[in-house]
């Protein structure tokens, strides 16, 4: 039987709405098979849908599920910070008032307020490297020339991404992939050092394309980002804080800061709300 639940749309990374990535997250959602959680993420067609439900962890405060329109992640960034501002606003008291504890596939994740803004702490790293072949592969359907390529290498927090070190900023904002090849072959995050043609306030830029998962470009990824700042400050490419853009190209603009504090990289960003009501589920 369908039940009215209480749904948020947000948009994440950015402090003004329409201008980062937008969040649908379905509260009270215990009860719903996997099945209709999947079938409505496919509905709003979003990056992502998440959907709120009791912790079975007794350390967390609340339990989240991930849904892309193509299938469920055990984490990601964007609704790991939409999903947090939602729960606090519909009344969430977590247990220790310096941070909250979420609960997903990977396990529990910290989420700090920082002012204003939330930050997650990056989950561990994998970093593996890339087969010569789909690495070429790649390379042809980014439509990038190999001299354009820095390095390259397996990233995985819990999504799994194909990270690529490109020249420029102005070459990355460039691009124009096929897609339609993409899909067969990888997730892939591809980030910058800014340059003087791009955002005076950041000094990365970054582009994902997850054609894999039913989405070409994602506006702004918290996920990848973690991961490439875990790679980039971790080989001395990136000072121990930064911010990124992300979104350049699909008119957003989207804000991602990190920030190295001890062996943790905080992932940080502003949320807007945009749409409060309920949904019959």
């Amino acid at each position: 039987m369908s039940l009215e639940r209480r749904f948020s749309q947000l948009d994440v990374f950015t402090a003004t709405p329409l201008r980062g990535n937008p969040l649908a997250v379905v509260h009270d959602a215990d009860g719903l098979s996997d099945a209709e959680m999947a079938t409505f993420a496919r509905w709003t067609n979003l990056s992502e849908t998440t959907f709120l439900l009791k912790p079975t962890d007794e350390g967390a405060d609340y339990r989240v599920r991930i849904f892309t329109p193509g299938g469920e992640l055990p984490f990601a960034g964007h609704p790991t910070l939409g999903s947090c501002h939602a729960w606090l606003a519909a009344g969430g008291q977590p247990k220790h008032q310096e941070q909250v504890v979420q609960q997903c596939g990977v396990g529990l994740v910290a989420v700090r307020r920082d002012g204003g803004r939330l930050a997650f702490a990056a989950p561990a790293l994998k970093r593996d490297p890339v087969e010569d072949d789909l690495l070429a592969q790649v390379v042809d359907a980014l439509g990038l020339q190999a001299s354009d390529l820095l390095a390259a290498c397996w990233l995985d927090n819990g999504p799994k991404w194909l990270g690529m070190r490109v020249t420029s900023a102005t070459r990355l904002r460039a691009l124009e992939p096929d897609h339609g090849r993409l899909k067969s072959l990888a997730k892939v995050g591809l980030v910058a050092a800014q340059d003087g043609a791009g955002s005076a306030d950041t000094q990365f830029e970054v582009r994902g394309f997850a054609a894999p998962l039913g989405v070409e470009e994602d506006p702004v990824t918290g996920s990848l980002n973690a991961s490439l700042a875990q790679w980039l400050i971790g080989e001395g490419l990136a000072p121990s804080q930064y911010v990124a853009a992300q979104g350049t190209m699909m008119g957003r603009a989207g804000r991602v800061h990190i920030a190295k504090e001890g062996d943790t990289v905080w992932v940080g960003g502003d949320v807007a709300p945009c749409i409060e009501g309920t949904v019959r589920l």
